[in-house]
């Protein structure tokens, strides 16, 4: 599991960095893309992570003992929390926007993702810095119970992100589905779901083995393969979204044609319905645009 893994990471880093690179320096951002773009760098952070981490784990098994820093562990947290607080801030906005259409595009804050994303990547960070054994080094062995709750704050904090993503997700699905009002199935709402999906059957067994690690103590008994496998569904999680991202845009029609992943990453963040003429009229003018 351990070198499946590490070959995932080798996979999801350069798909991730692609991402961060178009989103971040080469397309205008809209609503959404500004949390996927987030979403990018909390999975890069994580896969980065794994990587060093699992090397170094395999230099020490060689004999060559290396003490692996408490900032990566710290790394670890913040890159699964902050991705799965980005998972439900796009599941919220994606059902605010299909719930009250008028309100969100007349009413809503036009700097709201940015400030969420700030916001959210700050409280990541808060609790990972003080989470586990990062704690401990904070702060004297006297604040032990100290620790403990902020333990359980940070786990707390996780089952509300999870009941908000799945909340937020199943409303949206009854809305497109079952709503009396016909609603068009966009590529971004394609996105949201398939990621959401991805997390619950690939992610979400990493945030639930450590739940109930600590709620019950040591899972392993001696056998690391429950956490093993838990960080390999993740990686694979980290590197299928890129994936997600560029398959979605690359399909036209049943059809695949050859174009540059800055023009699939443009189709994949279209919040419009889809139209033969209007999508040929973009797709020429990006074309344009990028022989220039």
């Amino acid at each position: 599991m351990i070198y499946l893994s590490l070959v995932f990471s080798l996979v999801g880093m350069p798909g991730n960095a692609i991402v961060l690179w178009i989103l971040g320096f080469n397309m205008r951002r809209n609503a959404f893309s500004v949390y996927i773009l987030n979403l990018a760098m909390a999975d890069f952070l994580f896969l980065s992570f794994k990587f060093v981490h699992y090397v170094l784990y395999i230099i020490n098994i060689s004999s060559i003992f290396i003490k692996i820093p408490i900032f990566l562990f710290v790394v670890q947290t913040l890159s699964y929390i902050s991705g799965l607080s980005f998972l439900s801030a796009i599941s919220v906005e994606r059902c605010l926007s299909v719930l009250w259409p008028i309100w969100y595009r007349c009413r809503r804050p036009r700097h709201t993702s940015a400030v969420t994303c700030a916001l959210l990547w700050a409280i990541s960070l808060l609790l990972s810095l003080l989470h586990g054994e990062a704690c401990f080094l904070l702060f004297n062995n006297n604040l032990f119970l100290s620790c403990e709750t902020l333990n359980y704050i940070l786990d707390y904090w996780s089952i509300v992100l999870f009941v908000v993503l799945c909340g937020s997700s199943l409303i949206l699905l009854v809305r497109i589905v079952c709503g009396t009002q016909r609603i068009p199935v966009t590529r971004l709402f394609m996105i949201i779901m398939l990621t959401v999906l991805f997390f619950l059957i690939f992610g979400l067994p990493f945030g639930i083995y450590f739940l109930l690690q600590k709620w019950f103590g040591n899972l392993n008994d001696g056998n690391m393969c429950h956490l093993f496998v838990t960080v390999f569904l993740y990686c694979v999680n980290s590197s299928a979204n890129p994936i997600i991202y560029f398959f979605i845009g690359s399909i036209r029609h049943q059809t695949f044609q050859r174009k540059s992943l800055k023009l699939f990453l443009q189709r994949a963040m279209q919040d419009t319905p889809e139209e033969e003429g209007g999508e040929r009229a973009c797709s020429r003018k990006a074309e344009e645009l990028e022989t220039l």
